[in-house]
């Protein structure tokens, strides 16, 4: 049974592992804010790019105990994780040096490690 990728389900089937997070970047402002036209290349110089959030990975593995003194208990081959700070539909502000791009059905985006992340703007009232 073959599956049909659309606009709607293409990142579904992508699996985000770890602490880190997808991101699709903001398109680049071809101008300063005094109205000086940049030459390209120059927003992929920055070491700052921002960008929103598409995908979370589970967060940080907690490690498991060794020892089981209590042969009791059924084992649990459970992980377990420490969630992440960012949630989708974020906008991160984000260290390039930090991210790895990624082209995947001809859009950018960037994988980027939650300790990458500088600053998150979220639209739900604190």
């Amino acid at each position: 049974m073959a599956i049909h990728i659309t606009p709607e389900n293409k990142l579904k089937k992508l699996i985000v592992v770890g602490d880190r997070v997808l991101i699709k970047p903001l398109t680049p402002h071809d101008r300063t804010s005094s109205g000086l036209y940049l030459p390209p290349g120059v927003q992929e110089k920055e070491k700052v790019q921002r960008g929103y959030v598409i995908k979370t990975g589970p967060g940080y593995a907690i490690p498991l105990p060794a020892d089981s003194d209590e042969a009791w208990k059924p084992e649990e081959e459970k992980v377990k994780y420490i969630p992440l700070q960012v949630k989708e539909g974020d906008l991160a502000i984000f260290l390039v040096s930090g991210s790895t791009e990624v082209v995947y059905q001809e859009e950018t985006y960037y994988i980027v490690p939650q300790g990458a992340i500088l600053m998150l703007e979220r639209e739900e009232d604190l």
